[in-house]
């Protein structure tokens, strides 16, 4: 029979344990996302902005009223806001559209286990106050360089509320070669003929490697 003295040190060593396992996954994520990627951050990204709005605040509950596109996102999946910068795909080759079906732009094809999934429900996703030429701007986090950047909005007459956003739904409006890193892009937009709410969609192809990222930002045209 086990001494009290020996039962309780097995118990410390298993707390310990517990505690050590614990604090490893939470540096593993943290350095995981600050050094990772980046992502379109005006007009912010669905996971960027609701990572900038309620980052500090996550477990409000005031967000269900409040944010209820990123409340439910959050719900679904917090890491697809912690990892705001790691919504990409690798291996494309270029083929967007085969590598990522209607309905699923805005995760970039249920990528990362589908962790980003909750980022394409239509919904009354918070959106930037925009004219029809606007500013994008870029923050390429780890200074991959891009070998292109291609920016599309919705036609009008699309719904964002309603409807999942598919590639029919868009327009290409801009697009830039070759970029060496640098920490901040931005890229002159014009989308005529539309008002009211839209998705702005940018895919940027990394430099570094085969690597493709995809973004939806909700904007309101004035």
């Amino acid at each position: 029979m086990s001494s009290p003295a020996r039962v309780g040190r097995k118990l410390v060593v298993r707390a310990l344990t517990v505690v050590l396992g614990a604090l490893a996954l939470v540096s593993t994520t943290l350095v995981g996302s600050a050094s990772a990627h980046g992502s379109v951050t005006d007009p912010p990204s669905r996971n960027y902005g609701c990572w900038q709005r309620w980052g500090s605040n996550f477990q409000d509950p005031s967000m269900a009223t409040k944010d209820p596109m990123c409340w439910q996102a959050w719900q679904a999946d917090p890491n697809a806001m912690w990892n705001w910068n790691g919504l990409y795909r690798e291996g494309v080759a270029g083929n967007h559209q085969a590598a990522i079906p209607d309905g699923q732009l805005c995760s970039a094809g249920h990528t990362q286990s589908g962790r980003y999934n909750a980022l394409d429900k239509p919904g009354n996703w918070t959106a930037a106050q925009k004219s029809r030429n606007f500013t994008l701007n870029i923050y390429d986090q780890a200074l991959h360089g891009a070998d292109y950047y291609r920016v599309y909005v919705t036609k009008q007459g699309f719904d964002p509320t309603t409807q999942p956003l598919g590639w029919g739904n868009l327009e290409l409006v801009a697009q830039v070669g070759k970029t060496p890193p640098t920490s901040n892009f931005t890229i002159n937009v014009n989308a005529p003929g539309r008002t009211g709410r839209h998705i702005v969609y940018t895919i940027w192809q990394a430099s570094h490697m085969d690597q493709s990222y995809y973004w939806c930002s909700d904007v309101i045209f004035s």
